[in-house]
């Protein structure tokens, strides 16, 4: 036992080696969803840049969807956002904005300021709808397939290298299946 005792030091740097070795060798990006594979959750909420019209999951249905989590207070947003600005030309997918935990007034300004790349905004002052995604935080990117089932959840800033690594081939296979009806 005594001898044990004297060991017990390096078991514990060992150890501890060990567990920090696997924490550095995770991927922040590729965090995981418990909805990746389930359909898109519910909500109805307004649009940011009109409060009387007020949009549902129903919306966003039919199409291949991105839908990007923003905020003006995201310094990382500022940096996707000339991206986004390209992605959205792509007529195979529909771009949708989350505008999370923000202020109706300045994320307005914001789009004004920077151009707005999405179809519409939700405005999700509360972040009820974000809480239900499961977001950290902005940004953070979602792909809906054509019936509305959330396949890819991102987290960080989407530029060409990502788009090409991360978003390219999963839409291509996304527009294939939904040209054969799947």
């Amino acid at each position: 036992m005594g001898k044990l005792i004297r060991f017990l030091p390096l078991i514990l740097v060992i150890a501890l080696g060990v567990v920090l070795y696997r924490g550095l060798s995770l991927n922040p990006q590729d965090m995981p969803s418990a909805l990746v594979g389930k359909t898109m959750p519910a909500f109805e909420l307004q649009t940011l840049n009109n409060s009387d019209k007020v949009v549902t999951k129903a919306d966003l249905l039919g199409d291949i969807v991105l839908i990007n989590v923003w905020a003006t207070w995201c310094p990382t947003c500022k940096y996707e956002h000339p991206y986004l600005v390209d992605v959205a030309k792509d007529a195979q997918v529909k771009l949708y904005g989350l505008n999370y935990k923000d202020e109706r007034v300045a994320a307005q300004q914001w789009l004004q300021h920077y151009e707005d790349p999405y179809v519409f905004s939700i405005f999700d002052d509360e972040g009820t709808l974000g809480l239900d995604l499961g977001v950290y935080g902005a940004p953070e990117t979602f792909v809906i397939d054509h019936h509305g089932i959330i396949r890819k959840r991102f987290a960080g800033a989407i530029d060409t290298r990502v788009w090409r690594r991360e978003f390219e081939p999963l839409i291509a296979q996304l527009i294939e299946e939904k040209k054969q009806g799947k």
